[in-house]
């Protein structure tokens, strides 16, 4: 059987300003103001304004015109030259990832609330030279809650996302993928299964840092702390399957730290919002 992917058990802080701040950092906060603030008041912002966010987070300014470039390199935005000055505007694809981002991050709760036993069961191989394919499919099938507990076998509870299955298997070029509906009629406990298919343990010790991280309510910058917040939690749906309660160890954090999310994003949000459209306002 496959070994699961093993996370860090100290994946260390998170953000920019706690690290050397490089691109990489920068892009992946990129996409969180772009789904938290750029999405829904307008779908614009401009370049100083990006820039005077990432300032206080601790991301230098170079850092932030490469994630602008980067980002817009890719298609997800486009640049709108006013003057000397640049207004980025979210394409229709970049509409769509984040619409489609942004969903899945604040539905996510940390568990399933209900399951009938049933299982999606996806055979699919792609070579092993064929890199970007194997990521496509590895870093996609992880986003839709797919574990692997065996090479070509990926396993979720959760079969309502079939299609988005069968949509990532096309993107990865998997012509001969196989998608079942299954349940599970004996053989060997489940608990093993579930095992050899995700690191539950190690994402247990993430849920438990960002409790740590956000336990007080204090924000003296609304802004910041909600990108924080935000850019912290938005990895979980990529590494928890959101197994439901029986499949998971006791003492699961999940549930208590999307709880957790949902309270500290319901005291900031307002505030934040309003320092945002002030800042991109005043760079219009």
């Amino acid at each position: 059987m496959a070994t699961p992917v093993r996370l860090p058990a100290d994946p260390g802080p998170t953000l920019s300003r706690r690290h050397a701040a490089g691109a990489v950092s920068a892009r992946g906060l990129l996409f969180t103001v772009l789904g938290e603030f750029v999405l829904p008041t307008g779908g614009s912002a401009w370049t100083s304004a990006v820039i005077e966010t990432f300032g206080r987070l601790g991301v230098e300014e170079k850092a932030s015109r490469q994630a602008l470039a980067r980002t817009a390199a890719d298609g997800w935005i486009r640049p709108e030259r006013r003057g000397r000055r640049t207004r980025w505007s979210l394409t229709p694809d970049g509409d769509r990832l984040l619409t489609e981002g942004t969903e899945r991050i604040y539905a996510f709760a940390g568990s399933q609330r209900s399951w009938d036993g049933s299982w999606l069961l996806v055979l699919a191989r792609v070579p092993e030279h064929d890199r970007p394919a194997r990521h496509v499919l590895r870093t996609r099938l992880s986003w839709a809650g797919l574990g692997s507990p065996a090479p070509g076998v990926w396993i979720t509870t959760h079969t309502e996302r079939s299609a988005e299955v069968g949509q990532v298997l096309r993107q990865a070029g998997v012509t001969d993928g196989q998608i079942f509906a299954a349940a599970h009629r004996g053989g060997g406990e489940l608990a093993t299964l579930v095992g050899q298919a995700w690191d539950l343990p190690a994402i247990e010790q993430q849920y438990e840092a960002f409790l740590a991280e956000f336990a007080l309510a204090a924000a003296p910058d609304p802004l910041t702390r909600l990108i924080e917040l935000v850019h912290a939690w938005r990895r979980f749906p990529s590494i928890d399957p959101g197994l439901p309660a029986q499949l998971l160890p006791r003492g699961w954090s999940g549930a208590t730290a999307a709880t957790l999310f949902a309270s500290r994003h319901s005291d900031w949000s307002a505030a934040a919002v309003k320092q945002w459209t002030r800042l991109n306002t005043a760079a219009s």
